[in-house]
C-alpha cells in the first residue's frame, strides 16, 4: 500500500510538472511577461526532486528549504530560447529581478507555502554560506594584521568561531544523523543540505543574541554582494 501511494504521488507530481512547463510555454506564446509566467509555473510545480537529462535536481533541501533559482533554471531550460538570454542570465547569474517586481508579488505568484520554504533556503543556505565567507574574511584580516601569512587551518578556525567545533566533526555528525556515507568530500547537493543543517545547528545551540548577531553579519555581507549583483535578490 505504501509503495502504491508513493507511486501515485510521484505520478501526480510529474503531471503537475508537465502542466507547469506547458503553462509557461503558453503564457510566453501569448505575450505575458516572462517572469510572471515563470513564477506562476513555479507555483504549479509539484516534484521536490527530479532526474532530467541525466542530472538530479533537488529543489527542496532537507524537506523544507526551497531552491527557487534552481527550479527557475530548470523551467527556463524547458522553454529553450523563448526568454531572452540576457534577461534569463540576469536572473540566474546576476540574481537581478526584472524591473518593477516586488517581493510581495513574488510571494503572491508562487504561493505562501513555497515562499516560506524559499525563505528557509535563503536564510538557511544562502545567508549561512555568506556568513561563513564573512567570518573567513575576518580571520584572514586578523592574521594579516598580526603578520601571520599562512592560511593553514583557516577553515577550522572559521567553523570553531561560528559553530564551536571543527568542520570535520560537524560534517561527521551531520552524516551520521542523515545516515550518509562517512568519507569523501560532499557534492553540491550535500553541501547545500549540510549548510542548512549548520544553520539549524546554530539556531539550536547559540544564545539568542549571538544567533541574531551572526545572522546580521551574514545579511550585511549579502547586501554588499547584492550591490555588486553577486547574490540572490528575491527577498
Amino acid at each position: 500500500m505504501a509503495k502504491a501511494e508513493s507511486l501515485a504521488k510521484t505520478l501526480t507530481a510529474s503531471t503537475q510538472d508537465a502542466q507547469a512547463i506547458e503553462h509557461f510555454k503558453q503564457c510566453l506564446a501569448s505575450g505575458q511577461p516572462w517572469f510572471v509566467a515563470l513564477l506562476q509555473s513555479v507555483a504549479l510545480w509539484g516534484s521536490p526532486t527530479e532526474v532530467y537529462e541525466g542530472r538530479t535536481y533537488r529543489y527542496l533541501v532537507a524537506g523544507e528549504a526551497f531552491d527557487l533559482l534552481l527550479l527557475a533554471q530548470r523551467l527556463l531550460d524547458a522553454v529553450g530560447g523563448l526568454v531572452p538570454h540576457v534577461e534569463a542570465e540576469d536572473l540566474l547569474v546576476r540574481h537581478r529581478l526584472p524591473g518593477g517586481m516586488t517581493k510581495a508579488e513574488v510571494r503572491r505568484l508562487i504561493g505562501t507555502a513555497k515562499y516560506r520554504a524559499y525563505l528557509n533556503y535563503y536564510y538557511g543556505v544562502v545567508v549561512e554560506g555568506v556568513l561563513q565567507d564573512a567570518a573567513e574574511r575576518e580571520v584572514r584580516k586578523e592574521r594579516h594584521a598580526s603578520g601571520w601569512r599562512t592560511l593553514a587551518g583557516i577553515e577550522n578556525e572559521v567553523y570553531e568561531r561560528i559553530y564551536g567545533a571543527q568542520k570535520s566533526e560537524l560534517l561527521g555528525r551531520f552524516r551520521k544523523e542523515k545516515a550518509y556515507r562517512v568519507e569523501g568530500a560532499p557534492g553540491l547537493d550535500e553541501r547545500k543540505e549540510f549548510t542548512y543543517w549548520l544553520f539549524c545547528y546554530r539556531l539550536g545551540n547559540s544564545e539568542k543574541e549571538r544567533f541574531a548577531s551572526d545572522t546580521r553579519k551574514g545579511i550585511n555581507e549579502l547586501r554588499r554582494l547584492r550591490a555588486r549583483g553577486l547574490a540572490p535578490a528575491l527577498v
